[in-house]
This record gives C-alpha cells, structure tokens and sequence, in this order.
C-alpha cells in the first residue's frame, strides 16, 4: 500500500510562500505545510490555513540560520543581538551538544515555538525542523520531551533512498549514496526514539537531495516509482522571487516547484495511480 503526504516547507516565510502553499493546496496536490512560526509573514500563513480545513499543518521549527521567537536577552548563548540563529550547523550542533546553557535556552526557544503555534488554534499535524536539526539527538530530545504537552503525533524522518531519488533527478548517483550512508546511524536513531515514543513518521522522503530543484519531470518520474509505504514529498514552493527568498535560498528555484505542484500531468498520475496525498494525522 502507498500512501504519499505532499508537503510545502518554510509556510510564512514570505508572501509568495503563503500563495503558492494556498494555491497548490486547493488546485494542486499539497496536501500539507509546515509553519515557521516566527517568521515575518506567519501571521498571513495561520489566516490563509484557517480558509482551508483541509490543509494539513505542522511547525517547522527553526533553530539555525532563522530569527528565534524569544527576545535576545532571554537566550543570549543562542543567539546573536539581533535574535539570529548560527549560520553554521556543525557549530550549532557541538554548541547543542556540549553546552549546558545553550541547551537549557534551547528548550527554552522550541517550547516557545511549539506554543506560538498552539496560540493559532491550528490542529498539530507534524514537527520537523529547518535544514533537518532533529536528526541531532539533543534536539530531537528536546522535541519530543517538550512536544508531549502540545500534542505532538508525528515526526519527520528525512531518509531518502538513494537509488530511486537517483532515477527521479538522473544525476548524483554517487552524492546521493554516500549521504545516505553518512546519514544511516542518525537516521535509524531518530526512526527508533520517535517510534518508542509512540510517534508516527514517514518511511520515506523525497526532496532532500534536489531541494529547491523539484520540477514536473523529477516529480513525474519520482510518483511513477514510489515504494510502498508512507512516502513523503517536500517542496519549498513561492509565485515569485522576493527579497527574502533571494537571501535565504539563492540557489532554488521556487516557481518551478510551485508549477510542478499545480502540474495537471502531475495530478493525471496521481489519478491513474489511485493516490490521494494526506497529512500525517491521516495516517
């Protein structure tokens, strides 16, 4: 049995996000968004999610290379002056790991996160976190530690098999592979503590490696070849270039995305294969 949850990533980041996440939701085939509470057009994300029911949300926590949503002064070790996470995520993760009072203002910054979003009145359908963070096993501690009380159910796990993502694109064999065995422990790490919490996940993902780059013809190739089981798609999706996705992900291309989602060749294949996308509260 496959089942395919397709998910629109950075939902707040910008406005051209926000209407790209709506449109591909009610003429596409995005099935769900992950919100970045603390980002500057969040506000305009929750209200376009409150018109749509059966949009599937859930937070994306940011903890690197984003704004926190506590003041500086509240977590000083975490941030710089202006509230901005590290840039670096090899040294935010040694900070995580080694430093106890980075640590406690870490789960000081994800609880305040997991209650901003609470406050939206949203229904909790998933947790991942920015550039994939809770495959550190501090963070992915802290998540499931904190999330307990804001009713957390599921979790992403950002396992990408090599090989069938390799058919898909048709390039990086050997890039692929290679991340994917430097992945395996943290991988199958994180799989076994959310399972033993009782945490739903995907088995598997799909726009690790060609972040940014998903068009119709990868799409199409990749759904004709999903395995079975629950498979993940996730797209960073926008209508237009703005300053702020210039600055964040200057190497994507959001439009493609965006026109691979609302492709009609994309929902004939779905149609012909009996595949409708859900969220992870469906599973």
């Amino acid at each position: 049995m496959r089942r395919l949850i397709v998910t629109g990533d950075d939902f707040g980041l910008a406005l051209p996000v926000n209407e790209a996440i709506e449109t591909a939701h009610r003429s596409g085939i995005l099935s769900a968004a992950s919100l970045m509470v603390g980002a500057p057009a969040a506000a305009d994300a929750v209200e376009r999610a409150r018109r749509l029911p059966t949009l599937r949300v859930g937070l994306h926590l940011v903890l690197v290379q984003g704004r926190a949503v506590l003041p500086p002064t509240t977590i000083p070790h975490l941030v710089s002056e202006r509230g901005e996470f590290s840039q670096n995520l090899v040294t935010a993760g040694f900070r995580f790991f080694f430093s106890p009072a980075v640590r406690r203002q870490l789960e000081a910054e994800i609880h305040a996160q997991f209650a901003a979003f609470q406050e939206t009145g949203l229904p909790l359908d998933h947790v991942n976190t920015h550039n994939h963070m809770h495959l550190h096993p501090t963070v992915l501690g802290v998540i499931l530690r904190v999330g307990r009380d804001f009713g957390l159910r599921a979790v992403r796990v950002p396992y990408e098999p090599p090989v069938v993502s390799w058919r898909a694109a048709r390039k990086g064999l050997l890039r692929r592979a290679c991340w994917s065995l430097g992945l395996a422990f943290w991988i199958w790490l994180l799989r076994s503590r959310v399972r033993r919490a009782g945490i739903k996940t995907n088995d598997f993902i799909f726009g690790l490696h060609d972040t940014g780059t998903m068009d119709e013809a990868t799409v199409l190739r990749l759904l004709c070849q999903l395995p079975p089981g629950v498979t993940e798609i996730y797209f960073h999706p926008a209508t237009w270039r703005c300053a702020e996705l210039v600055t964040a992900m200057p190497t994507y291309n959001p439009q493609q995305e965006f026109a691979a989602l609302i492709s009609p060749r994309v929902r004939a294949v779905l149609e012909r294969e009996g595949i409708h996308p859900i969220g992870f509260r469906d599973l």
